[in-house]
C-alpha cells in the first residue's frame, strides 16, 4: 500500500484494500490470538528485569524477538523490534510489511505466522493511537487547515497512522491538484514544526511511552 509521498510524510490514509497474502497474515494471527489485545500488565521489552527473566512478561519478550528475527530472515530484513509497554500494546513496524511484496508476505506467513501469533505480533493492525501521538495530530491538522487545507480533521484515537510517519489524510481532506497543489505546498512549508512533532510522536521509541 503506497502512501503519496511528500518531504514531511503527511500522507493519504491506507487503502482498504490490501494484498491476499497480508489479509491471510492477518487472518492468520486474529484466529490463533483471538483479535484481542495483550493482556494490561505485560511489560515493556526494554522495562526492567521482569522483561529479560522467566515471567509472563519476559516470556512474551522472547517470543516478540523470535518473531522478529524470523521475519528479518524470510524476507523485511529491516523490520524493527516491535515495542512492547506498559500498559501490553505492541507497536510495530508497519511500514515494512506495507512495503513487502506478496511473495515475501507469503514466506512470512509460512514460515513465521506461528511465532508471530504466539507472541501477540500482527504488523497489519496497529493499537489505537495513544493521548500524545493524538494530541500531535490535532496540532498539525489545525495548522494545516489556517493554511490551505480546510478539509483536514482533527485525528482521533481510530484514525489509521503508521509508526514513524504519523497520520494519514484521506482523499477528501486533499486538494485538487494533491500534493503539488498551491494549497498542499503551503500547508507543508508553514506547518513543517507541527508535522515534524506529529511524526516525531508517532516514531517507536515515542509510542514505548503510550502510558
Amino acid at each position: 500500500m503506497r502512501r503519496l509521498p511528500i518531504l514531511t510524510g503527511r500522507v493519504p490514509r491506507r487503502q482498504a484494500a490490501m494484498t491476499a497474502a497480508a489479509l491471510a497474515v492477518a487472518g492468520l494471527l486474529l484466529a490463533a490470538c483471538g483479535g484481542g489485545a495483550a493482556p494490561a500488565s505485560v511489560p515493556s521489552l526494554s522495562h526492567g528485569p521482569s522483561a529479560a527473566n522467566g515471567g509472563g512478561g519476559g516470556s512474551r519478550a522472547a517470543e516478540l524477538r523470535a518473531a522478529t528475527a524470523c521475519i528479518r530472515q524470510h524476507g523485511i530484513p529491516g523490520f524493527q523490534e516491535p515495542v512492547l509497554t506498559p500498559s501490553g500494546q505492541v507497536y510495530s513496524d508497519e511500514r515494512s510489511f506495507q512495503d513487502a511484496s506478496p511473495a515475501t508476505l507469503s514466506a512470512i506467513q509460512a514460515h513465521c505466522g506461528a511465532l508471530m501469533a504466539r507472541a501477540g505480533l500482527n504488523p497489519t493492525t496497529e493499537p489505537p493511537a495513544p493521548p500524545q501521538l493524538v494530541q500531535a495530530g490535532v496540532t498539525s491538522a489545525r495548522c494545516m487547515r489556517v493554511h490551505g487545507l480546510p478539509n483536514v480533521q482533527d485525528p482521533t484515537t481510530r484514525t489509521p497512522y503508521t509508526p514513524g510517519h504519523g497520520f494519514g489524510m484521506s482523499a477528501a481532506e486533499i486538494p485538487a491538484g494533491g500534493k503539488l497543489s498551491p494549497g498542499f505546498q503551503q500547508a507543508e512549508r508553514a506547518c513543517q514544526r507541527q508535522i515534524a512533532a506529529e511524526i516525531r510522536a508517532s516514531t517507536l521509541s515515542s509510542l514505548a511511552n503510550d502510558g
